[in-house]
């Protein structure tokens, strides 16, 4: 963590040969085809989210499963699977209550490193690693908790398929999950990254019918117009706030954060309107603050709402999300930029840090 970029040069990610253990009780063993490069995994190498090191990191991705350890009943060599970045224990309070997404013993186990039962099967010379949320994706071969894993149609291209859990998960599900969004919503989104566009793409399947994206990158808010925003501005414009109200006669039904900067989180509240919701899935610096107007709260009836995996049951959302995209009407794919081998993982981060690429994926042929 920490060091400076461009990082192709000083490589904070370095790749190579480690053991791998046997699948645990409860664990399977995945052949990894693909692993999207998300926002998160550049965090911990700002160190914005701290991870214990040494660490192989890496969470979002999809592929086949080799073996099954003990105790595993639903998944067999062969099939093909999307990780999880939280995975379920399936009877803490907050999954028992329908909320996976806050699982408590996955959260505990994803801050110390280990798997979900609390084992680590990564070791190099002797010295066990960390596993990233449990999934360590970049990685030719994975161990993961069987709870860490969704199988899917095997007709599903791996490659788009590894997108769906994260960027999609958390995207569409805070448009779907957490937010209100219905047939003729006015929605406007801030951060039009990876996550952000999926977003888009979900609140424009919900029925949304106009979505204003909001950015400082001039690139990715031509790509969101692509992909169907009515309405583009960029983050620094001082008239952003009163052109968005008078566009949607006093501001947006609901208004989504992907940026985690209070500043964003800022912009999604000044242009919503009376009774209206403000959702914040940006995952800001352990110390970022944000100041929330309380008169404003109470005599417009504001709702703010944070999301945390797009506050999804993945389980039940992810064959959803999976059929939208098989019949045109999630077309996740398109946000997929660059591909690349994992020898040119660091190159991945500088283009995702410099705003280069909205999702690059990393191929194991």
């Amino acid at each position: 963590m920490g060091l400076e970029g461009p990082y192709a040069e000083s490589k904070p990610l370095q790749v190579q040969e480690i053991e791998l253990g046997q699948p645990g009780p409860g664990e399977v063993l995945i052949k990894m085809a693909a692993a999207g490069i998300c926002h998160s995994d550049l965090s911990i190498i700002e160190g914005v989210r701290p991870r214990p090191l040494p660490m192989v990191i890496g969470h979002e991705a999809a592929g086949v499963v080799a073996a099954v350890g003990p105790y595993v009943d639903d998944l067999v060599p062969g099939d093909h699977v999307v990780t999880v970045f939280v995975a379920a224990c399936g009877h803490c309070p907050e999954c028992s209550g329908g909320r996976p997404a806050l699982c408590g013993p996955g959260a505990v186990a994803g801050t110390k490193g280990t798997l979900l039962r609390g084992d680590r099967r990564l070791m190099r010379q002797d010295e066990y690693l960390n596993h990233h949320s449990g999934i360590s994706a970049f990685a030719e071969y994975a161990v993961v908790s069987a709870r860490s894993l969704v199988k899917v149609d095997k007709e599903i291209p791996l490659a788009h398929a590894a997108l769906f859990g994260c960027a999609v998960l958390t995207g569409v599900g805070a448009a779907t999950n957490t937010a209100s969004i219905s047939i003729g919503s006015t929605v406007a989104i801030v951060g039009m990254g990876g996550v952000g566009l999926a977003a888009q793409l979900g609140a424009l399947a919900a029925g949304a019918s106009d979505v204003i994206a909001i950015d400082t990158n001039e690139h990715k808010l031509a790509f969101a117009k692509e992909l169907g925003a009515r309405h583009v501005f960029h983050a620094a414009d001082p008239h952003l706030v009163e052109a968005i109200r008078d566009l949607t006669h006093g501001g947006v039904d609901v208004a989504l954060e992907f940026a985690g900067a209070a500043s964003a989180l800022e912009t999604a509240w000044k242009v919503g309107r009376r009774g209206g919701e403000v959702v914040t899935a940006g995952l800001a610096r352990p110390d970022a603050t944000f100041a929330v107007p309380m008169v404003g709260l109470v005599a417009e009836e504001r709702t703010l709402k944070g999301s945390y995996m797009g506050s999804s049951v993945p389980s039940r959302d992810l064959p959803r999300y999976l059929e939208l995209f098989r019949r045109g009407r999630l077309p996740i794919d398109k946000l997929v930029t660059h591909t690349l081998p994992l020898d040119d993982i660091n190159l991945g981060m500088d283009r995702l840090k410099n705003g280069e690429a909205v999702r690059q994926v990393v191929t194991f042929d």
